[in-house]
């Protein structure tokens, strides 16, 4: 698999090699250089997730790793379903939340983890990593305990939820944590910063578990296969994705699935007041505003990373842009979504409930809608109990982390501070 540097087309790796630099230079992402669409899309249908996502992954890096070993990896990484709850006719939530930190992103870190203990062979490795809320999570269980990987997480202090926080601040051992006192976009300026720091990059063996890496992108495309499996077949070329968007791996995954061959027939791009890019589809300028703080805190991004990539899929011809509007859910309506979702029968949190709410705005007859399920509502208990006014039991995984003690650094929005605590702590 050839990728090369959005940035710099001169700047050209193989898998292998954009899975263990995860960004590239002038903080350029990889993509593929080319994507071919595969070859009986129904076949691959009626697959199960595990081997039909191992031919997909397959696919994608060609021979690199060889199919033996891609098959090895997803069997490790993907040891939990991703089921599609039917919330009325016609709309539908895939759930991604059944892996164990209760988020769509423990596809994705579970699979990098597996990449990169693979790759690296034993040599030391730093994984540095922003997180709004769920990453953290997923890629601080993923790598926990993996040798020679240590991994330090950046999360905005006082901005994700008390539960999400718990799930990685707790585990200790090669994980170590840092309350930056700033927003996400702040946490994920020092990240770039890092990498642009050879004392830093190059002295601890940097690499990014954000969706920034390219392993975690491909992962993420095979659940979009998985939700058009479990729909009825005379639903399947009628799909419509509402995504809810924060840094927009989710949704690049998404149209990269659809350049692959799977019959989506669009796309809503689905944020909180965090609105770059549904003000940008409409008027065709860039214009990020400050990041607010919203109750759907994952989402709280305004200059999303992966966006670069969906511009590439449009500017190489792979989408139409055409295909893709975007719909902006201020707080009230995430409220009124998970009210109207709960009296469909079913409980739901801020992130899949913009997911929804773009869907009863934007679906039209005839249409199929998917909403993406990011996340447990557990791990938002105090707003969904709050808006709801119900209580919300928590599952076993939230209820262990819950008492335990956290160990996270505090650091004000500085480089020279990080900077200095990474290479005291690591080196």
């Amino acid at each position: 698999m050839e990728l090369v540097n959005l940035k710099d087309a001169s700047d050209t790796v193989s898998f292998a090699q954009a899975v263990k630099k995860g960004l590239g230079k002038h903080q350029g992402l990889y993509f593929p250089k080319d994507i071919k669409p595969m070859d009986d899309i129904e076949g691959l249908l009626a697959l199960p997730l595990v081997e039909r996502s191992t031919k997909i992954i397959q696919h994608l890096v060609g021979d690199e790793l060889g199919n033996d070993l891609v098959a090895d990896l997803i069997q490790r990484a993907f040891t939990f379903p991703a089921p599609m709850a039917k919330v009325k006719d016609g709309i539908y939530c895939l759930e991604l939340f059944h892996g164990p930190t209760l988020a769509f992103k423990d596809f994705g870190g579970r699979f990098m983890a597996q990449c990169l203990s693979d790759i690296s062979e034993g040599a030391p490795v730093t994984i540095l990593t922003a997180t709004s809320g769920d990453t953290g999570a997923a890629v601080a269980h993923a790598f926990h305990g993996i040798e020679n990987i240590n991994v330090v997480i950046l999360f905005p202090k006082g901005k994700i939820s008390p539960l999400q926080e718990k799930l990685f601040t707790t585990l200790g051992d090669n994980i170590h944590t840092v309350a930056i006192d700033a927003d996400f976009d702040a946490c994920q300026q020092l990240v770039k910063t890092a990498f642009d720091d050879p004392d830093v990059r190059d002295g601890l063996h940097l690499n990014s578990a954000n969706s920034i890496n390219i392993s975690r992108l491909l992962a993420q495309i095979c659940y979009y296969f998985e939700a058009i499996a479990q729909l009825p077949e005379d639903e399947r070329n009628r799909a419509v994705f509402a995504v809810p968007s924060g840094n927009f791996g989710n949704l690049t995954a998404g149209i990269i699935a659809k350049t692959l061959g799977l019959p989506i027939k669009r796309f809503i791009a689905g944020t909180n007041s965090n609105d770059t890019v549904p003000r940008y589809l409409v008027s065709g300028e860039w214009s990020p505003k400050p990041t607010v703080a919203t109750m759907s805190n994952a989402m709280d991004v305004s200059q999303p990373n992966n966006w670069p990539r969906i511009e590439a899929l449009v500017e190489q011809g792979y989408f139409d842009k055409a295909l893709l509007t975007g719909e902006a859910v201020d707080e009230e309506y995430t409220q009124v979504a998970m009210r109207q979702l709960l009296q469909e029968g079913y409980t739901s949190e801020p992130h899949a409930a913009i997911g929804y709410r773009c869907l009863t705005k934007q679906l039209v007859e005839d249409e199929v809608g998917i909403f993406l399920g990011t996340a447990h509502p557990a791990k938002f208990k105090e707003v969904v109990e709050n808006v709801l006014g119900q209580p919300l039991s928590l599952p076993e995984a939230l209820v262990e982390a819950s008492g335990k003690e956290s160990f996270e650094a505090e650091l004000p929005s500085s480089y020279e501070a990080l900077k200095q605590h990474m290479l005291a702590l690591l080196k």
